[in-house]
């Protein structure tokens, strides 16, 4: 029997009141592992009540405690480790060595929210004016929720949750339909750390769920992690409902690589850039600008490279790259890969055809590069979301630079290079929120805010860093007289 899964609300796991389920498919073995329930309104307000009836008691649990709650938490994350990672790889497809990544980055997030009792300190002033002292001191909202996406389905709920809870909130978590049961078995470990009830909720489901999750008047706030289109439409909804929000949206990162770099190493990290995760990443580089001589040596490492990772069943501890979600995400990349071709970008490597041994149905793309793109193809302007690399040419530093802040996209931007020169005025005048240096994937650690600009984000405070603490409490100022 398939399992079909149930919502977490209120210290239980509780029947939707769904009537469709989504079936969960294992993209590499076409294996169904799951039905997951679209929920409705119903359900969400049920976990919105549950909540808000946790909020209070919650609030007033000493921040120490709160946080005592993350270390175990921490030690829960860890003795399942392999386990989580497992799930990982069979719901999203990735690789081993991706999922306990994914999984890693996801403990570093619980170990910052063990430093909220530092965070939430704040500051005064005695004698402001004659016998008045001010100070500041930061306070929790109340309900807080997160709609995430599927190529980090362990990962990007723990950069909210924990923070989120750690400041005195209630919190309700809203994973993708496409792949729920990393973080299924996530509250299996939540609810082991015997939490007061409704301080942690999970509402599974689409579009409905989400948008119940955005009108409902009794949620303070909402951090979103998907494409631009959806990412907008999350800001002002939110907005228009009266809530604060931080809606991380798509990416088109390119990556500049100057005559000077180092080509073979430079190319090894421009393929766990382009090609990991199955570049199923908001980080992913998808456009690598050749400055001048460059281009030659670096085409020719690329294709090298990229030719020999070996594709396949991510369980595998050989494989180095597994499949992208759903057929459907292959047959949409298949598409912008023709449509490039169409308006004039070349193959230098085709991995559109690729099938593995064994797994001849699994939702495979193999390694692609385009070459001769330019700055006004679709390819070079969209985001693709898989293993699909244009090469484009500049003729110097001045050149690439053009070209990359041309994006309406300003996630990430990497150069490589030996030049300190060049180095400093790339991260001073590119545009983009998280600038990488000699560094394939610039993404910022727990303690660091995950940075994006222009279409890549929506809102005033990232997701990650002292921005959460922003974002998750408010200040109230307190000026006091006694006489």
């Amino acid at each position: 029997m398939v399992k079909r899964l149930k919502n977490y609300v209120g210290g239980r796991w509780v029947e939707s009141t769904a009537t469709i389920y989504t079936p969960v498919i294992n993209p590499a073995t076409c294996e169904t592992l799951g039905e997951c329930p679209d929920s409705t309104r119903e359900d969400v307000d049920r976990a919105v009540q549950a909540a808000q009836a946790a909020f209070e008691e919650w609030r007033r649990t000493p921040v120490l405690n709160r946080a005592q709650y993350m270390y175990r938490f921490k030690a829960l994350l860890e003795e399942r480790f392999e386990d989580l990672a497992r799930v990982v790889v069979e719901e999203n497809g990735k690789t081993r060595d991706e999922a306990r990544g994914e999984i890693r980055r996801g403990i570093e997030s619980v170990d910052f929210a063990t430093s909220v009792p530092v965070l939430m300190r704040n500051d005064g002033v005695e004698d402001i004016a004659a016998g008045i002292d001010e100070t500041t001191v930061r306070q929790p909202l109340g309900v807080f929720a997160a709609i995430t996406p599927f190529n980090f389905p362990a990962m990007v709920p723990l950069w909210f949750l924990p923070t989120a809870i750690a400041c005195g909130n209630t919190f309700i978590v809203k994973p993708s339909p496409q792949t729920p049961l990393s973080m299924d078995l996530i509250f299996e470990l939540l609810d082991e750390l015997d939490l007061p009830e409704g301080v942690v909720n999970l509402v599974h489901g689409g579009k409905d769920a989400a948008m119940a999750i955005m009108e409902h008047p009794g949620v303070k706030g909402v951090s979103f992690v998907g494409s631009t289109p959806v990412a907008k439409l999350v800001y002002e909804t939110c907005t228009r409902h009266g809530k604060r929000v931080q809606a991380q949206g798509g990416a088109k990162n390119y990556i500049a690589v100057m005559p000077d770099a180092d080509m073979t190493a430079s190319v090894k990290n421009i393929m766990g850039a382009a090609y990991g995760c199955a570049g199923q990443r908001c980080l992913a580089a998808a456009v690598v600008v050749a400055v001048g001589e460059a281009y030659d040596p670096l085409r020719e490492e690329l294709v090298k490279q990229a030719s020999s990772l070996r594709v396949g069943y991510g369980l595998d501890e050989s494989t180095q790259m597994g499949t992208v979600v759903s057929a459907a995400a292959r047959e949409r990349i298949l598409k912008m890969v023709e449509q490039g071709i169409q308006e004039g970008a070349k193959i230098a490597l085709d991995g559109r055809y690729i099938t593995v041994a064994g797994f001849e149905d699994g939702t495979f793309v193999g390694p692609t590069i385009l070459e001769d793109v330019t700055p006004d193809m679709t390819v070079a302007r969209e985001e693709i979301f898989g293993p699909v690399l244009s090469l484009m040419k500049a003729k110097d530093f001045d050149e690439a630079v053009e070209i990359i802040n041309r994006s309406h996209y300003g996630n990430a931007a990497s150069i490589f290079t030996s030049s300190g020169k060049y180095a400093r005025e790339f991260k001073y005048r590119v545009n983009a929120g998280n600038i990488g240096i000699n560094i394939g994937v610039a993404a910022p650690s727990a303690s660091f805010p995950f940075g994006g600009q222009k279409d890549s984000f929506f809102g005033d405070l990232h997701g990650q860093g002292e921005d959460s603490i922003d974002f998750y409490t408010d200040r109230k100022i307190v000026i006091e007289r006694w006489i």
